[in-house]
């Protein structure tokens, strides 16, 4: 499955953004979706997670009550919700597809290009 980020961008301390991810091919929904993001001079690090129906949904401790997660399988698509949004969430942010519902990124084997989250303070 190819995998495309969209919606980054600048946004104010506080604010908010919803990013997208724009999957292709016809067994999107047999997957679990999840988000990850890397801020410069650091590790890939997990950010949220949802299972294939949208069930079940897990996120870092970082990013719990600010940052929500949800797909809709017809259109492809899985999204992030930032809200609350602070300078250290600054990062590229990247979807991933994999069979596994869980934090780790070797469970994912489908990665998108990355887009950029800036936070200014």
């Amino acid at each position: 499955v190819q995998l495309v980020e969209s919606g980054g961008g600048l946004v104010q301390a506080g604010g908010s953004l919803r990013l997208s991810c724009a999957a292709s091919g016809r067994t999107f929904s047999s997957y679990a979706m999840g988000w990850f993001r890397q801020a410069p001079g650091k590790e890939r690090e997990f950010v949220a997670a949802i299972s294939w129906s949208g069930g079940s949904t897990i996120f870092a401790d970082s990013v719990k009550g600010r940052f929500t997660v949800s797909r809709d399988n017809a259109k492809n698509t899985v999204y992030l919700q930032m809200n609350s949004l602070k300078p250290e969430d600054t990062a590229v942010y990247y979807c991933a597809a994999g069979l596994g519902f869980n934090p780790r990124q070797r469970a994912y084997d489908s990665w998108g290009q990355g887009t950029q989250v800036t936070v200014s303070s």
